[in-house]
């Protein structure tokens, strides 16, 4: 615990509650800030190391940066503490630099704070006082300085008003007195100190610059003379704290400390235009070598930008090496360990259990955590593991406490107060662009600039380095918004005088829509432009959706997605409260291609009933609307409706669109399952590419055991496929090609099955990967240890509603049994084939299970073959001879 919590204190009558200011692990950061310090302290211990040289790279600096709310603060007061003192969790482990004294200063640099450059200074040289001596450079330069900004007020009262004494004592006016009055003695002048401060270091310059005997301790401090003899203004303030390091360095080895100078709300010093400030304590920073700092704030350092010459004083990859490497997680940096590396650290969320035992540690009674378990599931969910929720989430609960029980339900909500948090330091430009790219999964300059409709990129540019932008460089898209600030954004109350109304919204949904309709058509479908469709396609979708947008280009691109049968999860996530059904062209288009990307993980009944209501709610244009008609009516062949599959089939051939070959082909199917061979093969001679005619001729021809021109019309598909880039119907002829093969030759039947695999990886087609599944089985026949995976098959057969791949398996089944001999087993397959043939389509496959068992039918065929039935016979009787010779088994 680092202490009370007094927001909740103060927020309840209830005298027994506990509220503690929870402290959540942050580990792996104080591993960094061991690792750091420990690398400082052998640099500035080695005898090389030279406080007063002005030239050498900086590496004494540690930078925090995170959004706000992240507990960047909390971790600068827990830094403070650990440091100063065996306080520190248990997990953080023991520091590995024994011996060394270490004084942490912790200077808070936020508006509230109230903390100017000059209570800076005095901050630290307050905190040296605990040193309990004098540092006579750095004390005469500051007398000097304070008789001149601050005539007549007494140094000990500023103290004490500014807390100073509070914090470290009142040993600093003595100090300074102590060292004026040797410096007095050593000058041998008279009078009293009060009035002769400028007697003195007049008197001392002049003694410096002549070298003389009685001061040569401060004369191996170089530079005291000339910052003696400046105007003692603010500027040269900014220069005193060299002789705060000089002094350091003098001291004994048994008296040696390092400070630590924790520098909290960085954020708050200034802007990137206004740099005052900045540019003085950058000067502490750089003429403090032996002091170590670890800055905390919203924003990364741009010590080492070159851009910044002549804003800052020293600037530069050299001059700052550790800040010019980019800044990364705390995993990554936990590996830096040389100089210049690792020195730039993006604060994390705290993770799911973190955030849990943040809530139950923050409010509790007789040692029991106050928030149940159940409501703290929902807080850690909206939370995105930012600190500032839970804190908000606390106090809301205190709040709703009031009045009655709070309940999960009550923290399923958005703060305001993080919108706030999030604009405060944001200029009008990057308050617009945030607002933009919030209604953008990812984004990237170019789309983010389009979609807030600024002219210039600066504001964007801008906001990119901000920490609640995170970056993902293997992402589509490099660049989204942490989670809740986004969420927060789109969904609270914004109360900014600022805010957007309704219409803000829609307009920029409507340039953030047309953006992306401009990079997917500048990029084409193929190649990466396949990504980039299915990543357009995602982000669109959800804006038409939630802005009830007209298609546009949402149209076309869906044309591209289904074209290439690859079917990657397309669907936005739901609408919070969009509960009643489709209601305009945007919802319909959404559930129609989820539905489509679904169909692969889901029955084809659920499919079939999902497209009945995207087709009958008459929201999509004639064109999508037939995309609709098309896919339920191949959703009702796979569940074996041949009647309405063929209904809707040929509504769409007679239709004339994009789709009518592709029906052409789906009646051409039907034929063929109810056995009119002579009709199917008729219509796939008229198919063409687009019509798939090879795939088509080939699933007509391995029924009739002709497996080496089925073959040779599923390679022929394949290539037809690979030439126009389609991968899906690629990996499609494939599988089944791997499939005739591997009634043939079980040998070769590998490497075709292999190519399958390789054309499947990354695709999601579930009927596909079924036909490869039977094609192993296949290959495998007369030499299957057990007929597990067959039974596999058929419930993932079954699960998916797909007929036909039941069907195949069954014949590849009687095949195995057909090669062993088992005849009664042949039977067991024949039975189960007439019983999916009942609706009249694949009565031929029981067919093909005699003519491989060498039985006779038991009634006359209802196939009409392309050839006589007895050549039909001849070929799978020759298929399993041709097997069992390869197995060398031999029946008696």
């Amino acid at each position: 615990m680092a202490g009370r919590d007094l927001r909740s204190l103060f927020s309840t009558n209830d005298r027994g509650l506990k509220a503690g200011e929870a402290f959540t692990n942050r580990q792996m950061q104080w591993e960094l800030v061991a690792a750091a310090l420990s690398e400082h302290l052998r640099h500035t211990t080695d005898a090389a190391f030279d406080v007063e040289d002005l030239e050498a790279p900086r590496d004494n600096v540690l930078a925090f940066h995170g959004v706000g709310g992240i507990g960047k603060t909390t971790l600068s007061r827990k830094l403070e503490t650990a440091l100063a003192s065996a306080d520190r969790p248990a997990q953080w482990g023991e520091p590995t630099w024994a011996g060394e004294r270490i004084l942490p200063v912790r200077i808070d640099l936020s508006r509230s704070a109230g903390t100017d450059f000059e209570q800076l200074v005095l901050t630290i040289r307050a905190a040296l006082s605990t040193l309990g001596r004098p540092l006579p450079a750095f004390d005469v330069a500051l007398r000097r300085y304070w008789e001149a900004r601050h005539p007549g007020e007494s140094l000990e009262e500023y103290l004490r008003r500014g807390g100073l004494v509070g914090r470290f004592g009142k040993a600093l006016p003595q100090q300074m007195q102590s060292a004026m009055a040797d410096v007095t003695q050593a000058l041998l002048l008279p009078g009293s100190i009060g009035t002769a401060v400028g007697q003195v270091t007049g008197s001392l310059v002049r003694a410096l610059r002549e070298r003389r005997q009685t001061v040569r301790a401060l004369a191996r401090c170089a530079r005291l003379a000339d910052l003696l003899e400046a105007e003692p203004d603010l500027d040269s303030l900014s220069f005193y704290p060299h002789l705060l390091a000089w002094e350091l360095a003098q001291l004994p080895a048994d008296k040696r400390v390092t400070p630590v100078i924790l520098l909290d709300t960085f954020e708050d010093v200034g802007d990137r235009t206004h740099r005052d400030l900045e540019r003085l304590i950058q000067r502490v920073v750089w003429l403090m070598p032996n002091a170590f700092f670890v800055v905390t704030g919203r924003s990364r350092l741009q010590w080492a930008d070159p851009a910044l010459q002549g804003q800052l004083d020293y600037t530069g990859p050299i001059a700052w090496p550790g800040l010019a490497a980019p800044a990364s997680a705390v995993p990554a940096a936990r590996t830096a360990r040389g100089r210049g590396r690792g020195r730039q650290v993006l604060v994390g969320d705290f993770s799911p259990e973190d955030c849990d035992d943040y809530l139950a540690r923050r409010l509790s009674r007789d040692g029991h955590p106050l928030i149940s378990s159940e409501i703290r599931q929902v807080i850690t969910g909206r939370s995105h593991g930012l600190p500032l929720y839970l804190d908000l989430s606390v106090l809301r609960f205190l709040e709703i406490r009031r009045t009655r029980e709070p309940v999960p339900a009550d923290f399923d909500h958005d703060f305001g107060a993080l919108i706030a948090r999030t604009l405060s330091d944001l200029t009008p430009d990057e308050r617009h662009v945030l607002r933009s790219v919030s209604l953008l999964d990812a984004f990237d300059l170019t789309l983010a600039t389009a979609a807030s409709g600024l002219p210039h990129q600066a504001p964007v540019q801008r906001l990119l380095e901000r920490p609640f932008v995170r970056e993902n460089v293997f992402g589509l898209w490099p660049y989204h918004l942490h989670g809740l600030i986004r969420s927060t954004i789109r969904s609270a109350d914004d109360a900014t005088d600022d805010r957007w109304t309704d219409g803000d919204w829609r307009q920029a949904a409507e340039r953030a829509l047309a953006a992306l309709g401009t990079q997917w058509t500048a990029a084409g479908t193929t190649g990466q432009g396949r990504m980039l469709l299915v990543g357009c396609l995602r982000q669109g979708l959800t804006l038409a959706r939630d802005f009830g947008l007209d298609l546009g280009w949402l149209a076309d691109a869906a044309w591209a997605y289904v074209s290439d049968s690859v079917w990657e999860p397309i669907a936005p996530p739901a609408l919070p409260g969009h509960t009643d059904g489709l209601q305009t062209s945007a919802d319909a288009l959404v559930e129609l291609l989820a539905a489509l990307a679904r169909r692969q993980h889901e029955h084809r009944s659920v499919t079939a009933s999902r497209l009945a209501a995207v087709t009958g709610s008459g929201l999509l244009p004639a064109d999508l609307h037939e995309m609709g008609v098309y896919y339920l009516a191949k959703a009702h062949r796979d569940l074996g409706d041949s009647a309405a599959s063929r209904h809707g089939m040929q509504l769409v051939a007679d239709g004339g669109g994009r789709l009518a070959p592709a029906a052409r082909r789906g009646l051409a199917h039907l034929a063929r399952l109810a056995g009119d061979f002579p009709t199917a093969y008729d219509t796939a001679r008229t198919l063409g590419w687009t019509g798939r005619q090879h795939r088509v001729e080939g699933d007509i021809l391995w029924p009739h055991g002709d497996m080496h021109r089925a073959a040779t019309a599923y390679a022929a598909a394949r290539d037809q496929a690979e030439q126009h880039g389609v991968a899906g119907e690629r990996a499609t002829s494939q599988a089944h090609r791997a499939l005739v093969m591997a009634f043939t030759a079980p040998d070769t039947a590998d490497d075709e099955i292999h190519l399958a695999e390789q054309f499947l990886t990354g695709l999601d087609l579930r009927a596909t990967t079924l036909t490869l599944k039977i094609a192993v089985l296949a290959r495998d026949a007369g030499t299957l240890p057990g007929l597990e995976t067959a039974r596999v098959l058929r419930a993932e057969s079954r699960d998916a509603g797909i007929t036909a791949a039941e069907a195949v398996l069954d014949v590849v089944l009687a095949f195995h049994h057909a090669v062993l001999g088992e005849h009664d087993k042949v039977r067991t397959a024949v039975d189960r084939l007439r019983d999916l043939a009942r609706s009249g389509d694949y009565a031929y496959y029981a067919d093909i299970a005699h003519f491989m068992a060498g039985q006779p039918l038991p009634q006359p065929s209802i196939a009409r073959w392309l050839e006589p039935e007895d050549t039909v016979r001849r070929r799978w009787e020759t298929l399993v001879a041709e097997r069992r010779h390869h197995l060398g088994i031999r029946l008696p």
